[in-house]
């Protein structure tokens, strides 16, 4: 772990892998909740990184996160959301060829893989989420779309993702939902956010 402050109320926090991110913001989480936690503003997680943005004394706190013992990520931590996907997507037989599995394998492949949102970008409302074994990550297409729709759940590198309105986009495609990623009307506005453990139901309909 590496920290840096930023500015004069931030504090950046290096990690080397996204399992250590994963660990390290759930114990932030959990001491922020039981007021062990100097008062920060927010918490951003990011692939190698997480900002603690809003603070007093950011070198402080540095000093202090040196000392911590942060225990691995347990399976079951987290709250957990279901989303349910119609497995129509226009790079299913694709990423069957490249699973050397058949179309139809790829719904209960997907569905018994538990995820997690490592973190939040790109889009409002778009969540980066890890849990796909390292023998299921896939290439970003080579010419990426202009338009996806949105609700398409898509795959890429060792992410699945769920784009939350119809924008340009390189990954592969295998299903849709009807599921609201962002609404600006809903606390909070984002239905994934950092921590949350996430499982994709396969949709008849």
């Amino acid at each position: 772990m590496r920290t840096l402050p930023v500015g004069e109320r931030a504090l950046l926090v290096e990690l080397d892998t996204d399992g250590e991110v994963g660990a390290f913001h759930a114990e932030l989480s959990r001491r922020r909740a039981a007021g062990t936690l100097p008062a920060v503003r927010e918490i951003v997680p990011a692939a190698r990184t997480i900002l603690l943005d809003g603070l007093d004394d950011p070198r402080a706190l540095a000093r202090e996160l040196a000392a911590w013992t942060v225990p691995p990520l347990t399976r079951g931590a987290g709250a957990e959301t279901e989303i349910a996907v119609r497995y129509d997507g226009p790079d299913l037989a694709e990423v069957a060829e490249l699973w050397d599995v058949r179309p139809e394998d790829v719904p209960d492949i997907v569905g018994g893989l538990v995820f997690r949102v490592a973190f939040c970008g790109f889009a409002p409302g778009f969540a980066y989420l890890t849990g796909l074994p390292e023998h299921r990550h896939l290439p970003r297409r080579a010419t990426p779309r202009t338009a996806v729709p949105a609700g398409s759940l898509a795959l890429a590198g060792p992410y699945a993702g769920v784009y939350p309105r119809s924008s340009p986009g390189g990954w592969q495609l295998i299903g849709t939902t009807d599921a609201v990623l962002w609404d600006p009307r809903r606390e909070p506005a984002a239905l994934l956010t950092p921590g949350t453990r996430v499982r994709f139901l396969s949709d008849p309909a």
